[in-house]
């Protein structure tokens, strides 16, 4: 056969004829074919041969790993001209995979120089397609671990019926549950699959990129269908990836995977339809439905009745569904994980319709109800008309109520505005009555005792008298020894008789017979309280219980040593407004009422000593004659007219000894009180006589009211005598009556001892009877309606307690302004404080303890705490003052409030909240400030040096050597040295420094001494 020639046509192509195309559709030139046999014979083609410009335009994807495998799409423009394509990455043959007009698609081969980028070279027939593609190696992707994704437990399936799970800690997963791998370059992989391998069958299952890091994979099965033999746990063979050409990952057995049992489900019933009715739960039983795994791992499952899903309760062996509000046929289908069973289908059939019978008892029970709710209606109407009644009664009796809480509160705020000018116009005028030192002194350290030793000189029975002072001399000396005394105070407190009253008594007794050796004293204090502070730190107690109680000598001592040191201060600088205030409460107390039995007063700071009833009286004057000159003008005197004698004797004798000390003034138990009606008519008035009104069991004592004393009626104070007005013709009765009531008021012994009294409400020791003032107790139910009715709610008297703060607010004000000042009139600051403040920094330095709240305090348990609030609850330790029980209810009130001032704890309050805290809440913040302040401007001023500070207790000491008798003193310590002997010596045996200087030996010639002369 001739040969062929395919030959273009000789003639040039125009743009007549057909035209180039533009140069961006990469066309060159369009022409038909003619075929030539020889010359003779000749054909043109239909179709036209096309010149085309094959162009590249991206790369997809870019990199992929260095062992191959990667489908790599090129893209561009008639790149399916030709009749054979070459695609190079770098110098090797991309294996061709197909191609079409706009893309070529090529396997990578692998990487020949590791990880690395490449050119990428594409040929069409013999033209060389020109582009800057490149090609990068990545490193081969690897798995370090894997876990299961998402919430839903479970294993993956062995045959559509297993589970899979990682070892060593199991991670579950039905088949197709995803699955999580973690690794590197895992974004490089085109296909990820995961695959396990089973007695020779290979599963295998489709993994997706998430990131560079990290694949989600769906867990495959372990064989292809399922076989009863297949419930047991089993591991597969083969376990890997196909990540491509990537080798190293098609067995991995870094990760151990477990399969577990498939759950299986039996049928809901033979037939496959259980009937139910309506709420009833419906169980589904079957195998393995918990995996047992370590861990306690379990299934989610989804049981859904219909389309409606229901709550599961899951067990080993069945699911307990609680099925919604359907009625009707559903089918059961059960999801867990990728598996979905269908035991079979539930219908939920309503009970039946009511019988006859039913609705024939229902009418009747209906009727009969009906009939019951009209009689009770009935009843309910007549008993609506009763209540009206009753709450018109009550509508009234409120109305009353409320006029009366009115007029009380009108009271009150009238008496706020006009108490404080009155107060202070007459305090103003009155003396302060201060105690000499040595009482003073006495009152604080040995509280409740009036003739202690220590005030006299030493008294010895028999002809022994110089020998015991010698003896006590050479205890004096053991006493001024250091070691001697800080080892005979830590041997006491370590005796578990040694009581808390022994450890005060101690102290007392021990700054006594020191009073004249100031230094020497401080020096063991603070030795005493560094040790407490240790030993405090060491049994790991908080920080902030440092000094709160006096359960240490130590403590009792430095509540002496402030008495010593601030003497001074509190006499020039802090007694003024300390008696101020006592005068304020004494004064605005006797204001109002006030019971001579309970204690308790219409003005009070105290809750528990307020009367919480109206009660009616008026102010009367009483003209007192002058019991030093009759002939002088008669004294007028404020009493109320519900006031007992005794009580209205007492304000007699406070308004004629104004300025007198209290212990100078007659007591009102030793005087009478004469009601002189012109110059020869004179009643002797009494609290009892034949005249006290006695009802029932109850007896009143007799009051100005009771004589019908008028206003401006002349009184007179005459000392004690007998009239026969006022003795009752029964003797006996009257006697015990008197002597029973007197005992009561009579002041004896020390003001100390003057504490709140419990109400003394007490029947007559023969008589039976029970003695009431102002009120009666209220424990007792035997008062009439009628008093009861006179009664408001209690609580509305509580307003009193703010009208009573109010009217003392500027006393209160004034001594806690003092005491947390640094400057007072004048005054520097006492170096006692400054000395002991730094003190307890420096030990808070050495315990590395930088807590501010813990310094502060430190700070307010040792001064404020220990010493000021004793002061301000007891100002007849101060003064010579009578300190009557609703005078010291008051005191209590205001010296919470100052601790409250120095804690720095923040109380929360409400409604239940006491009432003292709730009256003064919103001046606590202020104190507080105040206090902060205090403790600041302390911590500015320059440090006391230890020189400066031993000549000011060198001072004090030669200003008060000679107040107390140190023999005595001594003789009271040497009860304890004799008591505890033997502990003693013993203790000084086995410290180094009491051997050296033979002290345990002194202690034996000091009791020998002593017992000879005993």
């Amino acid at each position: 056969m001739p040969a062929l020639a395919r030959l273009l046509t000789g003639r040039t192509l125009s743009s007549q004829d057909h035209g180039p195309r533009p140069r961006g559709d990469h066309v060159w030139a369009r022409a038909p074919v003619h075929w030539r046999v020889q010359t003779e014979f000749m054909t043109k083609s239909h179709q036209q041969y096309t010149f085309v410009n094959p162009s590249v335009q991206s790369l997809n994807p870019i990199r992929g790993p260095e062992s191959g495998g990667t489908m790599v799409t090129i893209t561009g423009r008639y790149l399916g001209a030709g009749s054979s394509v070459a695609v190079y990455l770098g110098n090797q043959t991309c294996e061709f995979y197909g191609r079409s007009m706009n893309e070529i698609v090529c396997v990578s081969p692998p990487s020949s120089n590791g990880q690395s980028c490449v050119p990428v070279f594409v040929s069409v027939d013999r033209a060389r397609v020109n582009n800057s593609l490149k090609f990068e190696y990545m490193g081969t992707p690897r798995c370090r671990a894997s876990s299961r994704s998402g919430a839903s437990p479970g294993e993956a399936r062995r045959g559509g019926m297993h589970h899979v799970a990682s070892a060593p800690q199991p991670k579950y997963g039905f088949g197709h549950t995803p699955l999580t791998i973690t690794g590197s370059n895992l974004d490089v992989i085109q296909e990820p699959r995961i695959r396990v391998k089973f007695n020779g069958k290979e599963s295998v299952n489709v993994c997706k990129v998430v990131n560079n890091t990290t694949l989600t994979c769906l867990a495959p099965s372990l064989t292809t269908d399922y076989r009863p033999g297949l419930d047991t746990v089993e591991r597969p063979d083969e376990f890997g990836f196909v990540f491509n050409n990537v080798q190293s990952l098609l067995i991995y057995n870094d990760t151990k995977f477990i399969y577990y049992p498939n759950p299986t489900f039996e049928l809901l019933s033979p037939t496959g339809v259980l009937n139910q009715k309506p709420g009833s739960p419906i169980i589904l039983k079957g195998k393995n439905l918990c995996p047992p795994a370590s861990g306690g791992a379990k299934l989610n499952y989804t049981v859904l009745i219909g389309e409606t899903p229901c709550a599961v309760t899951v067990s080993e062996t069945q699911l307990l569904c609680e099925p919604p509000n359907l009625t009707g046929q559903h089918k059961v289908m059960v999801h867990v994980g990728g598996m979905v069973f269908s035991p079979g289908s539930v219908s939920v059939v309503s009970d039946s319709l009511l019988t006859l019978p039913a609705i024939v008892s229902i009418a009747a029970g209906g009727s009969l109800l009906l009939i019951i709710v009209i009689i009770v209606l009935i009843a309910y109407k007549r008993k609506s008309r009763e209540n009206d009644l009753t709450l018109k009664r009550l509508q009234m009796q409120m109305d009353n109520l409320e006029s009366r809480v009115a007029l009380e509160c009108k009271e009150a705020f009238a008496e706020l505005q006009t108490d404080i000018i009155e107060l202070t116009s007459d305090l103003d005028r009155s003396g302060i009555p201060y105690l000499d030192y040595r009482t003073y002194a006495m009152r604080v350290l040995f509280p409740g005792i009036e003739d202690h030793p220590v005030l006299r000189e030493l008294e010895v029975q028999g002809n022994g008298q110089q020998h015991v002072e010698k003896a006590l001399k050479l205890f004096a000396q053991l006493i001024n020894n250091k070691v001697f005394l800080l080892t005979f105070i830590r041997t006491l407190e370590l005796q578990r008789s040694f009581s808390m009253r022994d450890r005060g008594n101690v102290a007392s007794l021990i700054m006594t017979g020191l009073q004249g050796r100031l230094e020497y004293a401080t020096d063991v204090l603070k030795q005493l309280l560094s040790d407490l502070i240790d030993k405090n730190l060491e049994n790991k107690n908080h920080p902030k219980l440092l000094l709160r109680r006096t359960e240490s000598v130590a403590e009792k001592m430095l509540t002496n040593w402030f008495a010593f040191l601030l003497h001074k201060f509190l006499k020039e600088c802090a007694a003024e407004p300390l008696f101020m205030l006592y005068c304020a409460i004494k004064q605005q107390m006797e204001k109002g009422p006030i019971d001579a039995i309970t204690g308790e007063a219409r003005y009070s700071l105290s809750e528990d000593k307020l009367i919480r009833q109206q009660i009616e009286y008026k102010t009367l004057i009483l003209n007192c004659v002058n019991p030093d000159n009759e002939n002088s003008p008669e004294i007028p005197v404020k009493v109320l007219n519900c006031d007992t004698i005794t009580q209205v004797k007492e304000k007699i004798l406070d308004a004629i000894y104004k300025n007198v000390p209290y212990s100078q003034r007659p007591r009102a138990v030793d005087m009478d009180l004469e009601w002189r009606q012109g110059r020869i008519a004179r009643v002797v008035l009494q609290d009892e006589d034949i005249t006290t009104k006695i009802e029932g069991d109850w007896k009143r004592l007799n009051t100005l009211m009771h004589y019908q004393v008028s206003d401006r009626s002349v009184v007179a104070l005459v000392p004690k005598q007998t009239s026969s007005y006022n003795i009752p013709a029964s003797a006996s009765i009257s006697r015990t009556s008197i002597s029973r009531y007197d005992s009561s008021f009579r002041y004896t012994g020390s003001p100390d001892s003057l504490r709140s009294r419990a109400p003394m409400i007490t029947p007559d020791l023969e008589s039976g009877v029970k003695v009431w003032h102002l009120v009666k107790n209220h424990d007792h139910g035997d008062q009439k309606e009628g008093d009861r009715g006179s009664k408001m709610v209690s609580e509305i008297y509580l307003t009193r307690l703010l009208a009573t703060k109010g009217t003392l607010q500027k006393f209160v004000d004034d001594l806690f302004e003092t005491l947390f000042s640094t400057v007072h009139r004048g005054s520097a600051l006492p170096l006692a404080i400054k000395y002991m403040f730094d003190f307890l920094d420096e030990q808070a330095d050495r315990h590395s303890i930088h807590d501010t709240d813990v310094r502060h305090t430190w700070k307010s348990n040792c001064l404020p705490l220990r010493f000021w609030v004793n002061v301000i609850k007891n100002p007849q330790f101060v003064f010579d003052i009578h300190k009557g029980s609703i005078t010291d209810a008051c005191l209590s009130v205001v010296a919470q409030t100052f601790m409250d001032s120095c804690s720095t704890s923040e109380h929360r309050l409400g409604k239940d909240s006491p009432s003292n805290k709730l009256l003064y809440a919103k001046d606590i913040p202020s104190y507080k400030s105040w206090v902060e302040r205090y403790y600041a401007d302390i911590a500015k001023l320059p440090a006391i040096s230890d020189q400066d500070m031993n000549a000011y207790l060198a001072e004090q000491s030669r200003l008060h050597a000679v107040e107390f008798h140190m023999l005595s003193a001594l003789n009271e310590i040497y009860s304890y040295v004799s008591k505890y002997s033997e502990e003693l010596i013993g203790a000084l045996e086995q410290d180094e420094q009491a051997r050296r200087q033979r002290l345990a030996y002194k202690v034996e010639q000091l009791i020998n001494a002593m017992s000879i002369e005993s």
